[in-house]
């Protein structure tokens, strides 16, 4: 039992005998702590003033406590109550009974560190040389003399020992850009390079694939699959053919299981990083290049080992007549990406080769079914017109250009087909990983409406809220901020996670879902790919095996995929942050996208999504207006500005 179940059994109340010798510990410093009294019939139960749960702290250095098996509103703890917590802890705290509306708490314990570091900053004060947290600029306590300290340049960056307060490197200083993707990786304990065990295991698998070693997969080398991918990948975990006579849909997904063994070392690091982090200019892997970007990738004219299914569908209903899990071998024909198909889709572009002349014509056909598969899927399903920023940097890591994207046909296209063999993989366990998204709560339902009603867009709540989102998307298409209010639609969702139960996926309107298609960058769909593999060969006590701590993986990678997109965030805002910190007096056009004690604006003019925070007043939601850049924090990658212009 991991640190944070025990502490939700003690809510309850847990027999002695039920707790492991390695708790036993933490037992006895709830007991010192006074949150644990002596059992009672043998079971300990938390008392009822003492709460369990992770802390978060914001840039004020307020803490925020968000209670375990507790949906009320998070408890405030005070910066001098924090007793050292920081962001991510498990934390045991007292509540305190004050005179405000909101109940107040002090931590008594630190159960766990939610991360195995900071990012601690040195600045020269009175007194001497401090060093503070970079995201909440409280002071850290630093194992380290002060005539050390004061060798440091001005500003250092340093990687400090969340338990043991001890300097574990010197990263560089907060001047140079090259830092920030040191920063949001430290930020959040993540690695960028393997370890030399990891990689040479990578290694020993070679570059290519022998497929007369593998006599009883299916040999599909002759038939033409192609990837369809971004301009930037390099990791390719999916390729799609359809066979427009039988109707059947083929998607072959890169078996990562085959060469990724449950405790290696491969996996251990894959299991620690749990997703790939994308940056601008790089990304950082969840398995090691060697693998990723070679023999697991599904690159053009090699064998490649692939787990997929070969879906048939009805021609009338377009619902799945069969859908058979393979074991494969294939070797993609062509490697194209987004834009390339999406001027095929719009016929811009011809055909330049005989391979793309025997591709397309079944890709054309593939495309038309699909846009019917997604029409059939809208009628269930929630659309959101959603779109990405997508920064370019220089060599030396500074901003030069951000453009808004927006899904594509290709897109479309693909996304279909990945839901297609995503549902179908879902349909084959009953226990195991599950992707889950769960319908919104009534509350923040009614919040959203009230959010609405200040641009003027009036709907009553009901009970049938797919209906009510299609019907509030309606009106928000008659105003053209459609984008703008999808927005305020999403934030009002619950987050998708990872669960060993089904639950359904309400945003994609399925009663049953998961993730089976990117085992190269998301361990879900790697422990998805084992399950799979053990059933389909009869193989019992391993699944069985496989299935015994599957409530602990499922949560911890909901946690991990949090936090791999909060690293690509972090590091965006510091990038908007250099740039603003340059630009400080100057004005740029902005939009309100959040409003409150201090609202919050998307720059959207040279350059966009920067969010800049403002404190004025009686802004209006969604209104243009021209901000004067006022102050940048690259530490903590904020902007701050004032409103000088509002266009009608």
């Amino acid at each position: 039992m991991d640190i944070k179940s025990l502490l939700i059994s003690l809510i309850d109340g847990i027999y002695e005998a039920d707790i492991a010798v390695e708790a036993k510990t933490l037992i006895n410093e709830l007991i010192r702590t006074k949150a644990l009294g002596a059992p009672t019939e043998g079971r300990y139960k938390l008392d009822s003033n003492y709460r369990a749960g992770k802390i978060d702290v914001s840039s004020n250095g307020t803490g925020y406590l968000d209670t375990f098996g507790d949906e009320r509103k998070d408890l405030i703890v005070e910066p001098q109550d924090l007793m050292g917590a920081n962001r991510g802890d498990i934390v045991v705290a007292r509540r305190v009974f004050a005179k405000s509306k909101r109940v107040k708490a002090k931590v008594v314990l630190i159960a766990q560190r939610g991360f195995a570091t900071y990012v601690g900053l040195s600045r020269k004060e009175k007194g001497g040389v401090v060093v503070r947290n970079i995201k909440t600029a409280l002071p850290i306590a630093v194992a380290a003399t002060q005539k050390s300290l004061k060798q440091l340049p001005p500003d250092t960056l340093l990687k400090i020992d969340s338990t043991s307060g001890a300097i574990r490197e010197v990263l560089g200083v907060l001047s140079d850009p090259l830092m920030d993707e040191k920063i949001s990786l430290t930020l959040f304990d993540k690695e960028e390079f393997f370890s030399k065990q990891s990689e040479e295991e990578a290694k020993s698998f070679g570059n290519e694939v022998d497929k007369s070693l593998y006599p009883n997969r299916v040999d599909l080398t002759d038939t033409p699959f192609c990837t369809i991918d971004p301009n930037d990948a390099k990791d390719f975990d999916d390729a799609v053919y359809f066979d427009e006579k039988n109707y059947t849909i083929y998607v072959a997904i890169a078996d990562v299981s085959e060469y990724v063994y449950p405790f290696g070392s491969i996996d251990k690091e894959a299991e620690k990083r749990g997703f790939s982090i994308y940056f601008p200019h790089k990304s950082i892997p969840m398995l090691p290049r060697v693998l990723s970007e070679n023999i697991c990738s599904l690159k053009p004219n090699v064998d490649r080992l692939v787990f997929g299914f070969k879906i048939v569908l009805d021609r009338a209903t377009l619902e799945p007549k069969s859908e058979e899990l393979f074991e494969g071998v294939i070797n993609s024909k062509k490697r194209y990406t987004y834009e390339l198909v999406d001027r095929y889709i719009d016929g811009s572009l011809k055909a330049a080769d005989k391979a793309d002349k025997q591709i397309l014509s079944w890709l054309m056909p593939l495309f038309a079914l699909t846009q019917k598969l997604r029409a059939e899927r809208m009628i269930n399903a929630l659309d959101f017109h959603s779109s990405e920023t997508r920064m370019s940097l220089d060599e030396k890591q500074n901003i030069l250009s951000t453009k808004i994207e927006s899904e594509t046909p290709s897109h479309s296209l693909i996304e279909e087909c990945m839901l297609l063999a995503n549902k179908a993989a879902a349909k084959r366990i009953k226990y195991g990983i599950f992707r889950t998204h769960e319908a919104p709560s009534f509350e923040k339902i009614n919040r959203l409406l009230d959010d609405l009603s200040l641009i003027g867009i009036e709907a009553k709540s009901s009970p049938q809220i797919p209906a009510l989102i299609r019907n509030i998307q309606a009106k928000a298409d008659e105003s053209g901020i459609r984008k703008d209010v999808d927005k305020l639609i999403i934030k009002s969702q619950k987050q998708a996670s990872y669960t060993p139960d089904n639950k359904g996926h309400f945003g994609l309107g399925f009663e049953i879902y998961s993730h089976f298609t990117s085992p190269i960058r998301r361990y879900s769909d790697l422990v998805l790919h084992r399950l799979l593999k053990s059933q389909l060969r009869n193989e019992e006590r391993l699944s069985k095996f496989q299935l015994e701590n599957i409530e602990a993986v499922c949560e911890k990678l909901s946690s991990l995929e949090r936090e791999s997109d909060k690293v690509a965030w972090d590091f965006m805002d510091r990038k908007f942050a250099r740039w603003a910190a340059e630009r400080l007096g100057e004005c740029f056009t902005c939009k309100v996208t959040e409003l409150g004690r201090v609202s919050i604006s998307l720059l959207d003019d040279e350059l966009k999504g920067a969010r800049v925070f403002l404190m004025d007043d009686d802004l209006e939601l969604f209104e243009r207006v021209g901000v004067r850049i006022l102050g940048s924090d690259i530490a903590s990658a904020k902007i701050t500005g004032e409103v000088v212009k509002r266009f009608d």
